[in-house]
């Protein structure tokens, strides 16, 4: 095979993954939105957020125990999580498209971009 078409396959290649990761991007929001709206819907139409004045679910499993009892607060909160979380998913993909291309310094950037992540989602968490 010539470098000439080994270019235009990497080229094709690259091109797929981003097509699978714009898909993957427009699913997450789409995905996001609708829970919100859920949770938003739920909210007006029982007029209950479902939980005491001035509270709400600050942790993962409360967030979840909420979901199961049909919360509407809780709904919206994992649809703000889905929001957040389709970008760091974005990443990952990323990094797992670089591993597979063997692109070793896209690698190491996807990673760098996934720890600042994980980083500003611990401090922000101990802001709280």
């Amino acid at each position: 095979m010539s470098e000439q078409q080994q270019q235009a396959k990497h080229q094709e290649r690259t091109a797929e993954v981003e097509i699978a990761v714009s898909k993957m991007l427009r699913i997450g929001i789409v995905l996001a939105g609708l829970v919100i709206v859920v949770g938003l819907i739920l909210f007006l139409v029982t007029g209950d957020s479902g939980y005491p004045e001035d509270t709400f679910p600050t942790s993962l499993p409360d967030i979840f125990q909420g979901v199961l009892q049909l919360k509407s607060v809780a709904i919206i909160e994992v649809g703000l999580i889905l929001l957040i979380l389709t970008p760091v998913f974005r990443v990952f993909v990323s990094m797992l498209a670089f591993i597979h291309e063997k692109d070793y310094r896209f690698v190491v950037i996807s990673i760098f971009v996934l720890i600042i992540l994980a980083i500003s989602f611990v401090l922000g968490k101990v802001g709280t």
